[in-house]
Formats: structure tokens, sequence, C-alpha cells
């Protein structure tokens, strides 16, 4: 792959490093104008879909889907919506950059789970890289605990549902195009939330009601799918021109964007404790992805 393909590439994924991050935001904002995670969670999902639609059409691809193409689909904004709405859940009590760095601990999972549901190699390191990483959540996790209660651990929904949401698109990754990918999610993650938001209007659950915004509560609501489309997109147009191997260590400049935003919009600094789990959770992380590239390394040269 050449230089010139690998350049654009980094840059696309550093912006979506510091787009994503509006997502959290528009989301917390959103939850503070008192408007319920269920009604944020299906937000993202109705403005994506909006937006993606006429990207779809432009660029001719096929909107018929197969039978087990329906069902993968289905599966992925399952799991996109759990995700969502697990991390939203957590962002009405945590800090941004407290509620990502303990999602950031998706990367060990995906290797655990790699072992058992694929048979993938894992030697006595990566497994210390992962023991560290979780510790690291753990120095995030137990204060959050003490002053938030359970909702503290709702990023680590985020980090499970990520997880196979990352195992899914990869297996559907080889026959659907990544626009058409993002655009059926959206209307299946539509699909999934309606009927659970009427289902719950006005009843005992409040995170399940359906709210009609405010005055600038649209803006907000609107800002979780647009900027959830946006980084998004750059995140896939990404993988296409720079492997992964490439854009991994990038991937954390997110939670360093995360942290400035979080102070300057909400004045949430983490503390020293919070700083150390984060910075524990980035080295375990580069560490793994260095060990994945020595292997790759290994593996081409033996073929």
């Amino acid at each position: 792959m050449t230089q010139d393909r690998i350049l654009p590439g980094i840059m696309l994924m550093l912006a979506f490093c510091a787009l994503a991050p509006l997502l959290d935001v528009s989301s917390k904002l959103a939850a503070q104008a008192g408007l319920p995670v269920g009604s944020i969670t299906a937000a993202r999902f109705v403005v994506q879909g909006a937006i993606m639609l006429p990207v779809v059409l432009v660029m001719g691809l096929r909107l018929s889907l197969s039978p087990r193409a329906l069902g993968l689909v289905f599966l992925r904004a399952f799991l996109l919506v759990f995700s969502t709405f697990s991390f939203v859940s957590g962002l009405t009590v945590m800090p941004i950059a407290d509620a990502l760095a303990v999602a950031f601990v998706e990367p060990f999972i995906l290797l655990i789970m790699g072992y058992f549901l694929f048979g993938d190699e894992v030697g006595p390191r990566r497994i210390a890289a992962c023991a560290a990483g979780f510790g690291g959540a753990l120095l995030i996790i137990q204060p959050s605990l003490t002053a938030f209660g359970p909702m503290a651990l709702w990023p680590l929904g985020t980090a499970f549902g990520f997880a196979f949401y990352m195992l899914v698109t990869r297996g559907m990754s080889s026959f659907m195009h990544p626009v058409a990918m993002q655009f059926h999610t959206s209307w299946a993650g539509v699909a999934l939330c309606l009927p659970v938001l009427l289902l719950f209007y006005n009843g005992p659950v409040a995170a399940l009601d359906w709210v009609t915004p405010q005055g600038i509560g649209w803006l907000w609501l609107s800002g979780v799918g647009f900027w959830a489309c946006i980084s998004h997109m750059c995140m896939t147009y990404a993988l296409k021109y720079a492997p992964s191997a490439t854009l991994g260590p990038l991937h954390y400049f997110e939670i360093i964007v995360a942290v400035i935003l979080g102070y300057l919009i909400f004045g949430d600094l983490p503390n020293r404790l919070t700083f150390t789990g984060i910075a524990i959770i980035i080295c375990s992380g580069l560490y793994l992805i260095q060990r994945e590239r020595l292997a790759m390394r290994a593996r081409a040269l033996a073929a």
C-alpha cells in the first residue's frame, strides 16, 4: 500500500477521533435537557438514516437484501442500539472521558472472544495486557461506583456490545458496501427502537419514555445523529485507505479530545486515579496493537 493512500487514511482517522466525541457531547447535552436515553438512542438512527439515504441513492448502491443479509443487518443494528443505549446511560452520570475510557476495554474483549470463538492464538503477553487493561478500567469504575452507583457500569455494556458489533461487521464487510451497511443499520435501528418507545410511552421506565424536545433540545438530538454519521463515515473510509494496524494507535486520540471537550463544555476533569486508569488502558491497547503487528509480519514472512 502506497504512502499517498496511507496518509489520507491517517487524516480521516484523526478526523474521526476529533468528531466522535461531539456525538458524546450532544448526547450528554440532550440528557441534561431532560430527554430520555431511549429517545437519544433512537434519534441517532433516525437522523443518520435520513443523511445516508441520499448518499446511497447518489452512489447507486443496491437497496435490496437477501434473507441472510437482512438478518445480519438487524443483528448489527441491535448490537449498535444496545451499545449506544449503554453509553448514553453512562453519560447521564459520568464525565465523557471516564465513560469512553471504560468503553475502550473493547479491544481486550475482542481478543478474548477471538480466542474462544475463532481459536485465535493468545499468548501470555497478550493475556497480561488484557489484565492490565481491565485493571485500568477498574481504577476508573471504582470511584465512579461510589459516586454514581451501578450506573457507572453501563459503559462496560458498550464495550461488550461493540465487540460483538465489530465481529458482525467483519463478517458483513465481505459482501456489503460500507455505506450501504451504515444505511441499512440505520433504518433497522429505527425499526428496533420505535416499538420499544411506543410500548413504554408514559410507562414506569423513564429511560425508555418519549419526551418531545423543546427549543435547543432538537439541536442536541439532531447532533447525535449527525456527528455519529459523519464520524463513522470518516472511520469507514480511513480503513479503506490504510490498514487497521496503522490506524489502531490513533484511535486513542479520541480520549484526549474527550478530556478536552469534557473540561471546556461541562467542567469535568478526570482525577488522578482516573488519569492513571486511562494511561494504563492506552498503554495496554497500544501494546496489543504492536503484538498484532509483529504477528502479522511473522505470518507474512512465513507465507
